[in-house]
């Protein structure tokens, strides 16, 4: 696994598991959660060590449950989860207190690598305000990392304007079609780690087609071309598969290079 140094000297995995589908019936993001744990656990023994999750995905006890089973020691692991943007979560510093200790409970932890603020709320003045919590607990080491999600560069512009600690992630979403170059070159010209949520979905028959040409000259499939170039322009990546092969696949990527050629027909996809 190779890694990435964040702005507060935290090194992060350049590869690690979404998880908004597992422990839930069918798969399905709004599904029923039925506790099962062998999607988080083929991940954990396929050598996952950052694994993405959210209250909004209602599974943090899930992630946990894994855990446990696998038997992985918490120092290596890299947990990462977010405050939902809706009021019942952000209104005041309790509801945020309140949401952290819940995430905390949730995952069976007594500190958290990443906590994000899943997406912006409406007014910046809003996004400092959750911020100063973050910031708080931050200082105190329950929060080792504090990161923002689907931010835009006008909202993330506010945010390093009026805050005290920088964001250390973006967390967006990045695959072909939706490159996001614009935004990606605004955070990390302020330092600001960029991920990518989603990288291998939406992709189209015809970009599959022309990314699995690229691939064959590496022995890769077109998943792999894709993770492999948002690692490049060092965009940490979390693919999300349900397959254990596949699993395993998005994370042989540190052995091969894209041509500057290549670059630029995926850049272009």
């Amino acid at each position: 696994m190779n890694f990435l140094t964040l702005n507060n000297e935290i090194q992060i995995p350049l590869v690690g598991t979404g998880t908004n589908t597992f422990g839930k019936e069918y798969h399905q993001f709004s599904g029923v959660i039925n506790n099962t744990t062998e999607e988080i656990e083929n991940a954990l023994h396929s050598g996952y060590t950052l694994v993405d999750t959210a209250i909004a995905y209602r599974n943090e006890a899930v992630v946990a449950m894994a855990i446990k089973k696998v038997g992985i020691d918490r120092s290596g692991l890299f947990l990462t989860t977010k405050i939902p943007a809706a009021p019942e979560f952000t209104q005041s510093d309790k509801q945020i207190e309140d949401a952290i200790a819940s995430s905390l409970k949730a995952l069976g932890t007594d500190y958290i690598d990443i906590y994000l603020l899943h997406f912006p709320l409406e007014k910046d003045e809003d996004n400092a305000r959750v911020w100063e919590v973050f910031e708080r607990y931050a200082t105190q080491g329950i929060l080792k990392s504090i990161g923002v999600s689907n931010f835009n560069i006008e909202q993330l512009s506010y945010l390093l304007d009026h805050s005290t600690i920088k964001p250390a992630v973006n967390q967006i979403q990045s695959h072909p079609g939706l490159w996001q170059d614009e935004l990606i070159d605004f955070c990390q010209s302020h330092q600001v780690a960029v991920e990518a949520w989603g990288p291998i979905s939406k992709v189209s028959d015809d970009a599959k087609q022309k990314l699995s040409v690229i691939g064959e000259k590496y022995h890769k499939t077109w998943a792999q071309v894709i993770l492999r170039y948002q690692i490049e322009r060092n965009v940490i990546v979390i693919p999300k598969s349900h397959d254990k092969d596949r699993q395993q696949q998005n994370l042989a990527i540190f052995d091969f290079t894209l041509s500057e050629d290549d670059k630029i027909i995926i850049r272009s996809l």
